[in-house]
């Protein structure tokens, strides 16, 4: 809370060195997005009609983040901000809002573009729901509402070009659509259809898609890697009879390497993308790219 209080500050600096709000770049929507998959979606609608700066680099933590000097100075200036809700960003009382609110920006400009999907909970140890899965966009599925709501709110903002947006749109739509069908296609084939990830990520993808889920821990904020949580899963890869399990790109690997060690199943070499995608020029660049590479890492390691 002192780190951003002190970036606060900044703002006011910014602000007293300039009087007016500079012009976006060339007339552009100025958006912001609160981490790479959802920069990654306006792009691809938005294209060259958009000025995207994005807070979460890839490789970081969407849960929990520090704003920096121009990240306020870049939602100060934005159009429009854009977050995933679902309490990627700490919900309410979280980061992404503390942010929107200090620089007030309209309550019009901020969008959570979870709206129209199905929340999934997560539970406690004693069964109670404890917070919202925010995961919903490993599920293809999930991930055409979200476009949808892009597409939405750029021709709300930006009517003369609705009709390049919606072009856009059509063909990055399509795409995602063939990806779904991919999906409930080659899932159909499995025999065995247990899938052991570290973190409980994949709950809306496995629901959709019909697969049955295995993990250490519930979502990344919690403890993570427990003697109780090992112990539980090992169990249960025993039961069900798993054959392989996996490891996401972003979490620490020792539990799981724990987990194999303790159940003698060995780990997929393929790792799967699970909070953002990989950096530009990266195998996993965009968000097509990580919804093809972990299906084919999962069907990989389950067939």
């Amino acid at each position: 809370m002192k780190k951003f209080i002190s970036l606060l500050s900044v703002l006011f600096i910014l602000t007293a060195c300039s009087s007016s709000k500079p012009d976006t770049k060339n007339d552009k929507l100025s958006i912001v997005t609160s981490y790479t998959i959802l920069e990654d979606m306006v792009h691809q609608i938005g294209k060259e009609l958009v000025d995207i700066h994005n807070l979460v680099p890839s490789g970081t933590d969407p849960h929990e983040y520090e704003p920096l000097p121009n990240d306020i100075k870049q939602a100060s200036d934005a159009d429009i901000l854009l977050y995933n809700g679902l309490n990627l960003e700490g919900g309410e009382h979280g980061w992404f809002m503390k942010l929107a609110r200090s620089v007030n920006k309209d309550t019009e400009k901020i969008h959570d573009l979870s709206l129209g999907i199905t929340p999934l909970s997560l539970f406690s140890d004693d069964n109670v729901v404890d917070e919202i899965n925010p995961h919903a966009y490993l599920s293809p599925k999930n991930g055409l509402i979200m476009v949808e709501n892009v597409l939405k709110i750029l021709i709300e903002n930006d009517v003369d070009n609705k009709d390049i947006y919606e072009e856009n749109a059509q063909a990055y739509i399509k795409t995602l659509n063939d990806i779904d069908l991919s999906y409930r296609k080659e899932f159909d084939t499995l025999e065995s259809k247990v899938l052991v990830t570290s973190e409980r990520a994949f709950q809306y993808m496995n629901k959709e898609y019909g697969l049955e889920e295995g993990y250490i821990w519930q979502i990344d904020t919690e403890e993570t890697g427990t003697a109780k949580q090992i112990k539980e899963l090992t169990a249960f890869i025993k039961e069900k009879d798993v054959k392989i399990l996996f490891l996401e790109s972003n979490v620490d690997p020792r539990p799981m390497e724990t987990v194999s060690q303790e159940s003698g199943v060995p780990i997929y070499k393929e790792h799967l993308y699970s909070d953002d995608i990989g950096s530009k020029g990266s195998a996993v660049d965009t968000y097509e790219k990580l919804l093809i590479h972990n299906l084919e890492a999962i069907i990989g390691g389950l067939k």
